[in-house]
Protein backbone atom coordinates (compact mmCIF):
# COMPACT_ATOMS: atom_id res chain seq x y z
CA UNK A 1 0.00 0.00 0.00
CA UNK A 2 1.34 3.51 -1.15
CA UNK A 3 -0.11 6.36 0.56
CA UNK A 4 0.47 9.47 2.52
CA UNK A 5 -0.71 8.70 6.29
CA UNK A 6 -0.85 11.13 9.19
CA UNK A 7 -1.22 9.38 12.63
CA UNK A 8 -2.56 12.09 15.27
CA UNK A 9 -1.00 10.32 18.87
CA UNK A 10 1.66 8.20 18.38
CA UNK A 11 0.49 6.02 22.12
CA UNK A 12 0.10 2.12 22.18
CA UNK A 13 -2.44 1.99 19.15
CA UNK A 14 -0.64 4.70 17.04
CA UNK A 15 2.62 3.82 17.29
CA UNK A 16 1.79 -0.02 17.17
CA UNK A 17 -0.10 0.60 13.38
CA UNK A 18 3.41 2.60 12.22
CA UNK A 19 5.46 -0.36 12.93
CA UNK A 20 2.89 -2.80 11.77
CA UNK A 21 2.25 -0.84 8.76
CA UNK A 22 6.05 -0.64 7.61
CA UNK A 23 6.39 -4.56 8.60
CA UNK A 24 3.60 -4.78 6.40
CA UNK A 25 5.17 -3.49 3.09
CA UNK A 26 3.86 0.42 3.51
CA UNK A 27 6.13 2.35 1.16
CA UNK A 28 4.34 5.87 1.51
CA UNK A 29 5.10 8.74 4.35
CA UNK A 30 3.81 8.88 7.50
CA UNK A 31 3.22 11.49 9.51
CA UNK A 32 3.19 12.14 13.31
CA UNK A 33 0.98 14.14 15.43
CA UNK A 34 1.69 14.02 19.15
CA UNK A 35 1.31 16.71 21.20
CA UNK A 36 3.07 15.07 24.34
CA UNK A 37 6.37 16.49 23.93
CA UNK A 38 7.96 13.12 25.80
CA UNK A 39 5.62 10.85 23.78
CA UNK A 40 7.00 12.54 20.96
CA UNK A 41 10.56 12.41 21.89
CA UNK A 42 10.48 8.33 22.28
CA UNK A 43 8.87 8.32 18.90
CA UNK A 44 11.26 10.02 17.18
CA UNK A 45 13.85 7.91 18.81
CA UNK A 46 11.63 4.41 17.93
CA UNK A 47 11.37 6.15 14.36
CA UNK A 48 7.95 5.72 14.16
CA UNK A 49 7.34 8.52 11.92
CA UNK A 50 9.06 9.95 8.75
CA UNK A 51 8.39 13.35 10.90
CA UNK A 52 6.07 15.37 13.10
CA UNK A 53 4.25 18.13 12.04
CA UNK A 54 1.46 20.03 13.44
CA UNK A 55 -2.56 18.86 12.89
CA UNK A 56 -2.92 21.34 9.77
CA UNK A 57 0.15 20.65 8.16
CA UNK A 58 0.15 17.25 8.70
CA UNK A 59 -3.75 16.76 7.49
CA UNK A 60 -2.39 19.49 3.84
CA UNK A 61 0.10 16.71 2.78
CA UNK A 62 -1.74 13.52 3.81
CA UNK A 63 -4.29 11.15 2.00
CA UNK A 64 -4.79 9.21 5.12
CA UNK A 65 -5.55 10.89 8.82
CA UNK A 66 -5.77 8.12 11.19
CA UNK A 67 -7.27 9.67 14.98
CA UNK A 68 -5.17 7.21 17.84
CA UNK A 69 -5.74 9.95 20.30
CA UNK A 70 -7.93 9.18 23.47
CA UNK A 71 -11.48 9.35 22.54
CA UNK A 72 -12.73 12.43 23.67
CA UNK A 73 -9.60 14.06 21.91
CA UNK A 74 -11.00 12.01 18.85
CA UNK A 75 -14.44 13.62 19.18
CA UNK A 76 -12.93 17.08 19.54
CA UNK A 77 -10.41 17.04 16.68
CA UNK A 78 -12.41 15.18 13.99
CA UNK A 79 -15.03 18.47 13.36
CA UNK A 80 -12.12 20.49 12.38
CA UNK A 81 -10.49 17.88 10.00
CA UNK A 82 -13.39 16.89 8.29
CA UNK A 83 -13.58 20.78 7.51
CA UNK A 84 -10.48 20.70 6.47
CA UNK A 85 -10.77 17.42 3.82
CA UNK A 86 -14.46 18.38 2.37
CA UNK A 87 -14.63 18.23 -1.29
CA UNK A 88 -11.10 16.16 -1.57
CA UNK A 89 -9.83 12.38 -1.72
CA UNK A 90 -8.83 12.76 1.75
CA UNK A 91 -10.22 10.09 4.17
CA UNK A 92 -10.34 10.32 7.68
CA UNK A 93 -10.25 7.08 10.49
CA UNK A 94 -10.64 6.97 13.67
CA UNK A 95 -9.05 3.69 16.11
CA UNK A 96 -11.08 4.90 19.26
CA UNK A 97 -13.12 2.19 21.10
CA UNK A 98 -16.67 3.48 21.84
CA UNK A 99 -18.38 4.61 18.50
CA UNK A 100 -21.41 6.29 19.67
CA UNK A 101 -20.09 9.89 20.82
CA UNK A 102 -18.23 10.07 17.64
CA UNK A 103 -20.80 9.08 15.12
CA UNK A 104 -23.07 11.72 16.86
CA UNK A 105 -20.30 14.74 16.14
CA UNK A 106 -19.94 13.43 12.62
CA UNK A 107 -23.56 12.55 11.56
CA UNK A 108 -24.49 16.19 10.13
CA UNK A 109 -21.03 17.29 9.05
CA UNK A 110 -21.24 18.11 5.30
CA UNK A 111 -18.47 15.98 4.32
CA UNK A 112 -19.11 12.62 6.73
CA UNK A 113 -18.40 10.43 4.03
CA UNK A 114 -14.93 11.02 4.27
CA UNK A 115 -14.98 9.51 7.60
CA UNK A 116 -14.58 5.83 8.76
CA UNK A 117 -15.25 4.77 11.64
CA UNK A 118 -13.14 1.95 13.11
CA UNK A 119 -11.88 0.10 16.06
CA UNK A 120 -9.09 -2.55 15.70
CA UNK A 121 -9.84 -5.27 19.08
CA UNK A 122 -6.55 -5.05 20.15
CA UNK A 123 -4.16 -3.58 23.03
CA UNK A 124 -2.02 -4.18 25.84
CA UNK A 125 -2.26 -2.63 29.26
CA UNK A 126 0.98 -0.71 28.14
CA UNK A 127 0.39 3.19 26.83
CA UNK A 128 2.11 5.11 25.28
CA UNK A 129 5.25 4.61 21.99
CA UNK A 130 7.70 2.59 24.16
CA UNK A 131 4.52 0.23 24.75
CA UNK A 132 4.27 -0.28 20.11
CA UNK A 133 4.63 -3.40 18.87
CA UNK A 134 5.06 -4.80 15.70
CA UNK A 135 2.15 -7.28 15.24
CA UNK A 136 -0.04 -5.73 17.39
CA UNK A 137 -2.95 -5.84 14.99
CA UNK A 138 -2.39 -9.63 13.15
CA UNK A 139 -5.01 -11.73 12.80
CA UNK A 140 -7.37 -9.83 15.48
CA UNK A 141 -10.79 -8.42 14.31
CA UNK A 142 -11.36 -4.83 12.85
CA UNK A 143 -14.83 -3.32 13.39
CA UNK A 144 -16.03 -0.69 10.82
CA UNK A 145 -19.23 1.64 12.42
CA UNK A 146 -21.91 2.54 10.02
CA UNK A 147 -20.35 1.77 6.59
CA UNK A 148 -23.25 3.19 4.75
CA UNK A 149 -22.63 6.32 5.77
CA UNK A 150 -19.15 6.46 4.52
CA UNK A 151 -18.02 7.35 0.65
CA UNK A 152 -17.43 3.84 -0.75
CA UNK A 153 -13.85 4.83 -1.96
CA UNK A 154 -13.58 5.77 1.46
CA UNK A 155 -14.33 2.61 2.50
CA UNK A 156 -12.14 0.68 -0.18
CA UNK A 157 -9.09 2.84 1.00
CA UNK A 158 -9.73 2.23 5.42
CA UNK A 159 -10.61 -1.78 4.53
CA UNK A 160 -7.40 -2.21 2.84
CA UNK A 161 -5.57 -0.40 5.22
CA UNK A 162 -7.09 -2.75 7.61
CA UNK A 163 -6.25 -5.67 5.64
CA UNK A 164 -2.78 -4.89 5.03
CA UNK A 165 -2.62 -5.15 8.54
CA UNK A 166 -4.01 -8.95 8.77
CA UNK A 167 -6.78 -7.85 10.56
CA UNK A 168 -10.39 -9.23 9.71
CA UNK A 169 -13.46 -7.22 9.18
CA UNK A 170 -16.62 -6.94 10.56
CA UNK A 171 -19.14 -4.42 10.49
CA UNK A 172 -21.60 -3.21 12.97
CA UNK A 173 -24.04 0.38 13.71
CA UNK A 174 -21.92 2.33 16.45
CA UNK A 175 -24.44 2.11 19.25
CA UNK A 176 -24.16 -1.92 18.60
CA UNK A 177 -20.73 -1.40 18.97
CA UNK A 178 -20.79 0.40 21.91
CA UNK A 179 -23.48 -2.75 24.00
CA UNK A 180 -20.77 -5.06 22.76
CA UNK A 181 -17.76 -3.80 23.76
CA UNK A 182 -18.80 -3.02 27.18
CA UNK A 183 -19.50 -6.30 28.18
CA UNK A 184 -16.73 -7.58 26.47
CA UNK A 185 -13.78 -5.15 26.63
CA UNK A 186 -15.00 -2.32 29.64
CA UNK A 187 -16.16 -4.39 32.54
CA UNK A 188 -13.02 -6.43 31.84
CA UNK A 189 -10.95 -3.04 33.02
CA UNK A 190 -13.10 -2.40 35.01
CA UNK A 191 -13.44 -4.97 37.53
CA UNK A 192 -9.15 -5.20 37.11
CA UNK A 193 -9.24 -1.91 38.90
CA UNK A 194 -11.78 -2.23 41.20
CA UNK A 195 -9.68 -5.27 42.26
CA UNK A 196 -6.60 -3.79 42.68
CA UNK A 197 -8.30 -0.94 44.90
CA UNK A 198 -9.83 -3.51 46.81
CA UNK A 199 -6.32 -5.19 47.67
CA UNK A 200 -5.00 -1.76 48.50
CA UNK A 201 -7.44 -0.54 50.80
CA UNK A 202 -6.89 -4.65 52.16
CA UNK A 203 -3.36 -4.95 52.26
CA UNK A 204 -1.85 -2.10 53.65
CA UNK A 205 2.02 -3.85 53.49
CA UNK A 206 3.03 -4.14 49.82
CA UNK A 207 5.59 -7.36 50.68
CA UNK A 208 2.39 -9.13 51.27
CA UNK A 209 0.79 -8.41 47.65
CA UNK A 210 3.97 -9.24 45.79
CA UNK A 211 4.72 -12.40 48.07
CA UNK A 212 1.46 -13.84 47.88
CA UNK A 213 0.00 -12.94 44.42
CA UNK A 214 0.28 -16.08 42.59
CA UNK A 215 -0.62 -16.08 38.44
CA UNK A 216 -4.09 -16.28 38.76
CA UNK A 217 -4.37 -12.52 40.68
CA UNK A 218 -1.83 -11.33 38.40
CA UNK A 219 -3.70 -12.07 34.95
CA UNK A 220 -6.90 -10.67 36.29
CA UNK A 221 -5.11 -7.49 38.02
CA UNK A 222 -2.82 -6.97 34.74
CA UNK A 223 -5.19 -4.30 33.00
CA UNK A 224 -5.36 -2.26 36.57
CA UNK A 225 -2.22 -0.85 35.27
CA UNK A 226 -4.11 0.76 32.36
CA UNK A 227 -3.87 4.16 31.61
CA UNK A 228 -6.06 6.65 33.26
CA UNK A 229 -6.10 9.12 30.46
CA UNK A 230 -7.36 6.79 28.24
CA UNK A 231 -9.78 4.88 30.07
CA UNK A 232 -11.55 7.62 32.35
CA UNK A 233 -12.89 8.86 28.67
CA UNK A 234 -14.19 5.92 27.12
CA UNK A 235 -16.03 4.73 30.49
CA UNK A 236 -17.94 8.30 30.67
CA UNK A 237 -18.49 7.98 26.93
CA UNK A 238 -19.86 4.92 26.84
CA UNK A 239 -21.81 4.88 30.17
CA UNK A 240 -25.09 3.51 29.44
CA UNK A 241 -24.18 0.37 28.57
CA UNK A 242 -21.32 -0.06 31.18
CA UNK A 243 -24.15 1.03 33.65
CA UNK A 244 -25.92 -1.70 32.55
CA UNK A 245 -23.21 -4.33 32.29
CA UNK A 246 -22.05 -3.44 35.90
CA UNK A 247 -25.52 -4.21 37.05
CA UNK A 248 -25.42 -7.69 35.53
CA UNK A 249 -21.91 -8.24 37.16
CA UNK A 250 -22.66 -7.31 40.82
CA UNK A 251 -25.74 -9.21 40.26
CA UNK A 252 -23.52 -12.36 39.72
CA UNK A 253 -21.49 -10.99 42.37
CA UNK A 254 -24.20 -11.16 44.95
CA UNK A 255 -25.27 -14.48 43.74
CA UNK A 256 -21.46 -15.64 45.05
CA UNK A 257 -21.41 -13.89 47.66
CA UNK A 258 -25.44 -15.80 48.71
CA UNK A 259 -23.79 -19.07 48.19
CA UNK A 260 -20.22 -18.59 49.56
CA UNK A 261 -22.36 -17.56 52.66
CA UNK A 262 -24.65 -20.39 53.02
CA UNK A 263 -21.85 -23.01 52.20
CA UNK A 264 -23.95 -23.63 49.28
CA UNK A 265 -21.07 -26.17 47.29
CA UNK A 266 -23.73 -27.52 44.95
CA UNK A 267 -25.19 -24.23 44.09
CA UNK A 268 -22.04 -22.66 43.62
CA UNK A 269 -20.44 -25.38 41.48
CA UNK A 270 -23.55 -24.84 39.32
CA UNK A 271 -22.56 -21.23 39.08
CA UNK A 272 -19.11 -22.35 37.62
CA UNK A 273 -20.20 -25.23 35.28
CA UNK A 274 -22.10 -22.31 33.51
CA UNK A 275 -18.98 -19.73 33.58
CA UNK A 276 -17.13 -23.06 32.03
CA UNK A 277 -18.95 -22.53 29.19
CA UNK A 278 -16.90 -19.21 28.16
CA UNK A 279 -14.30 -21.98 27.17
CA UNK A 280 -16.20 -22.91 24.22
CA UNK A 281 -16.66 -19.43 22.69
CA UNK A 282 -12.83 -18.35 23.88
CA UNK A 283 -11.03 -21.60 22.39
Amino acid sequence: MSANITIVGLGLIGGSLARSLRLNGFSGRITGVESNPHHRTIAMYRGLADEFLSLDEAVEKSDIIILCAPVDINCRLLPGILDMIGGTSKVVTDMGSTKADIASVAEKHHARGRYVSAHPMAGTENSGPAAALDRLFENKVAIICDAEQSDDDAMELITALLQSLSMRIQYMNSREHDVHVAYVSHISHITSFALALCVLAKEKDSRNIMSLAAGGFESTVRLSKSKAETWAPIFAGNSGPIIEVIDTYIEKMRLFRTHIKNGDSDALRELMVTANEIGNILK
